[in-house]
């Protein structure tokens, strides 16, 4: 199969937008950090269980930001710096004199058209990720990830003695043996694969109803590299030869702590044997297909936000329409 222009780019990937600049070099500087706190043009973002205040501006959304005074107390992790201006994130219960019952799930999906223009609601990355501009979109993936981290490992997985955060946020040090524990990025490869006839294959997961479909994914095993984990996943979830993959992109999935690498690949073998603990059901789909099962219901895509998505249309060349 020849390439395409359009297989070279993925395009923007919704979550994988930013800004800001990490400043990880001002993350030590216990004076610079307590000046920043203390300045008036910091802005903090509040973070409680992945979900943040978001509002409607006009078409837009965007995140509902505080000043250091207004934020309530809670962890602190230092995001960056951008036009002079510091940004934290607080992980915290999420204010409710702001926005009424602010902790509540966004409703899914979200009606951005019927929501009250400017009256805060809560949501997470997958309700509003795709909506934020890049500045909030940046903010938001970066503070979910953090948030996950430091809910997870509060302990020091040598002593078990409770560690303490420092450097912004970026470091949990034990305080008996002084070991020092890093955020932790878990890759996972996931590949769009086609066959000779041109073909995608998609397909579902046991925990998934029938009609929701994606393509393959895995997490990449010790001393294994990400061309090799594709065709080892291919193989053991649908029992399929693949070759030739290549890299096409990354986004941060931070759910909780995934950074998900984008491939193609050619597809040897088209007989499907599908491992029943991780694949309910596969199957192959052609453009014309594709676009039946979609208008009939029989089929629902991952959401926009996701790089899967982008990856499916890359191949099919064009937007597709509907989600899960």
């Amino acid at each position: 199969m020849e390439t395409t222009a359009e297989e070279t780019l993925l395009g923007p990937l919704l979550l994988a937008r930013g800004t800001i600049d990490r400043s990880s070099i001002l993350r030590g500087d216990a004076a610079w950090l307590k000046s920043a706190w203390a300045s008036p043009s910091s802005r903090v973002l509040v973070i409680n269980d992945g979900r943040t205040l978001v509002r409607r501006a006009g078409d837009d959304v965007e995140a509902v930001l505080f000043t250091t005074a207004e934020a309530p107390d809670g962890e602190r992790y230092l995001l960056g710096v951008e036009d002079d201006v510091a940004y934290f994130a607080v992980a915290a219960t999420l204010p409710e004199s702001v926005g009424g019952d602010a902790n509540r799930r966004a409703t899914v999906p979200l009606s951005v058209a019927e929501t009250p223009e400017g009256q805060p609601f809560s949501a997470g990355l997958r309700q509003v990720g795709g909506l934020l501009g890049d500045r909030d979109a940046g903010l938001l993936v970066y503070a979910v990830a953090l948030e996950a981290w430091h809910t997870t490992h509060e302990f020091c997985p040598r002593c078990g003695s409770r560690t303490e955060v420092q450097a912004g946020g970026h470091i949990r040090v034990c305080p008996e043996d002084q070991s020092q524990h890093f955020p932790r990025v878990d890759p996972a490869v996931i590949m769009l694969i086609r066959d000779d006839q041109d073909r995608c294959l998609l397909a579902r997961g046991p925990q998934w109803p029938e009609g929701r479909m994606s393509i393959l994914a895995g997490f990449v095993e010790p001393g294994e590299s990400l061309e090799h984990a594709v065709i080892r996943e291919v193989a053991e979830e649908v029992g399929v030869v693949a070759v030739e993959p290549r890299y096409l992109g990354s986004q941060p999935w931070p759910f909780p702590r995934s950074l998900m690498l984008g491939f193609f690949a050619r597809a040897t073998t088209t007989e499907l044997i599908c491992d029943s603990e991780e694949i309910a059901e596969a199957r192959w789909f052609s453009r014309e297909e594709l676009v039946a099962a979609i208008a009939s219901g029989e089929l629902r895509l991952p959401p926009a936000v996701s790089i899967a998505r982008r990856l499916i249309e890359t191949w099919y060349g064009d937007h597709l329409v509907g989600d899960w």
